[in-house]
C-alpha cells in the first residue's frame, strides 16, 4: 500500500456522525419514536445541502473568470447535472418523511420552538450563490432573510451577497458568445423574418379555423399579437431595457440573445455543452421548485391552518415562497421565442464550419 491503511469506520467519522441526534422528547422525559426519523432525514438534507455548495462553489470559480477554458466547460455541466440528481433524491425523503403521522409529530413538535427551516444556512447559501436576490424573495416577519440566521452566519451570508452569484458570472459568460453576427448573416434580420412569418401562419390559422367561434377568434387573435409584441422588444434594444427595468426580464439584452441562439443551434457541437449547462440551470430551478411545493403540501398535511415554528404562517408561506423564488426565470421563457426546427434560419457554410470540430 503507497499510504497508511484506513479503516471504513473512522473515515467517515461514524462516531460522531452517529451519535449525533438528541431527541428532545427524551430529554423532556417523554420520548417520542418519530423524533429520530425527523432529526435524521434534516440531517441527511444538510449533508446533501454541504454537497450541493462544494459543487456550485466549483462552477462559481470556472464562471467568475474573464474567459473561461473550453477544458472546463465540460466538469462545470456534468457538476450541474449532479445538483439536479442530489435534489431529485431530497425530494424523495419527503416520501420518507411522511411515513410520520401529524399526531406523531404532534407528540414533540411544541419542543423544537422557535426552531425552523427558514435557520437552514446551507439552504438559503445555495439559494443566494445560485442568484436568488434579496428583492425576489419573499418578506418573512418583516426582515431580511439573513435574520433568521445566527450572527455569524448573518455575516457570512452578507459577504456571500456581495459577491458575484451564478447568475452575475453567466450572464457576463452569455454575453461574451460568438457567432451572432458574421460578415454574411445576421442572425437577428433572419430570425425576425422567421417569427413574423411563423406568425403570420398562426393567425391566418386562427382566423380560417370553422371550430372557432369569431369571440374565440378575436380572442386567439388578441394574444397572438400580445406575444408578438414581446417578440418586439427582442429586436429593440430600449424596448427591451423598459421592459427588464418594469421587471419582465433579468438577463441583459445581448445575454437573452446569446442564450436564444444556444438554445436554436443546440446541435452544432461547439453549442452543445452550453446547451446543457442552461438545461441543468433549468432543471436546478424546476427541481428546487419541486421541492418547495412538496414541502408546502407536507406542511398541510402535517400543520393544517398552524403556524410553522419558526413562527411564519407555515403551508400559506411555503406555498406563496414556491410560486415566488425562482432564480432562472428568463430561461424559462425563452420558449416564447421559439420557432420550430424547420423555420430557423440555415447558418452559412462560413459560421457552420467555425461551430464544428476541425482537426
Amino acid at each position: 500500500m503507497k499510504y497508511p491503511p484506513v479503516h471504513y469506520h473512522h473515515y467517515l467519522g461514524l462516531d460522531p456522525l452517529l451519535s449525533s441526534q438528541h431527541r428532545k422528547s427524551e430529554e423532556y422525559g417523554k420520548p417520542a419514536h418519530d423524533e429520530m426519523l425527523f432529526i435524521i432525514v434534516h440531517q441527511t438534507y444538510e449533508l446533501w445541502f454541504k454537497q450541493i455548495v462544494f459543487e456550485l462553489d466549483s462552477v462559481l470559480c470556472a464562471f467568475q473568470k474573464p474567459q473561461i477554458a473550453e477544458t472546463e466547460m465540460g466538469f462545470a455541466s456534468a457538476r450541474l447535472e449532479r445538483i439536479v440528481s442530489i435534489l431529485k433524491l431530497i425530494i424523495g425523503q419527503i416520501d420518507v418523511l411522511e411515513t410520520m403521522t401529524p399526531l406523531d409529530f404532534l407528540d414533540f413538535r411544541d419542543m423544537l420552538y422557535p426552531a425552523s427551516g427558514f435557520q437552514s444556512f446551507q439552504w438559503r447559501l445555495i439559494e443566494t450563490k445560485l442568484g436568488l436576490r434579496i428583492g425576489d424573495r419573499l418578506a418573512y416577519n418583516q426582515a431580511p432573510f439573513y435574520k433568521s440566521l445566527s450572527e455569524d452566519q448573518q455575516k457570512r451570508m452578507l459577504e456571500v451577497l456581495d459577491q458575484p452569484s451564478l447568475y452575475d458570472s453567466l450572464e457576463k459568460w452569455l454575453e461574451r458568445t460568438p457567432f451572432l453576427q458574421g460578415e454574411n448573416f445576421n442572425f437577428w434580420d433572419s430570425y425576425k423574418e422567421a417569427v413574423n412569418r411563423m406568425f403570420q401562419d398562426d393567425l391566418n390559422t386562427v382566423k380560417q379555423n370553422p371550430r372557432l367561434s369569431e369571440e374565440d377568434k378575436k380572442k386567439n387573435i388578441l394574444g397572438l399579437e400580445q406575444t408578438l409584441k414581446s417578440f418586439d422588444a427582442l429586436f429593440d434594444e430600449k424596448a427591451y431595457e423598459q421592459l427588464r427595468q418594469e421587471g419582465q426580464f433579468r438577463l441583459s439584452y445581448k445575454a437573452m440573445h446569446a442564450a436564444l441562439l444556444i438554445q436554436l443551434y443546440r446541435d452544432q457541437p461547439i453549442l452543445q455543452t452550453p446547451f446543457r449547462i442552461i438545461q441543468a440551470l433549468l432543471d436546478i430551478d424546476e427541481t428546487m421548485t419541486t421541492w418547495r411545493y412538496r414541502h408546502a403540501l407536507m406542511a398541510m398535511r402535517m400543520l393544517g391552518q398552524k403556524i410553522g415554528t419558526g413562527g411564519s404562517s407555515g403551508h400559506k408561506y411555503l406555498a406563496e415562497a414556491t410560486a415566488k423564488h425562482k432564480i432562472f426565470g428568463d430561461f424559462f421563457n425563452l420558449t416564447t421565442f421559439f420557432i420550430p426546427r424547420s423555420q430557423v434560419p440555415a447558418l452559412p457554410k462560413s459560421i457552420a464550419d467555425k461551430m464544428s470540430f476541425h482537426y
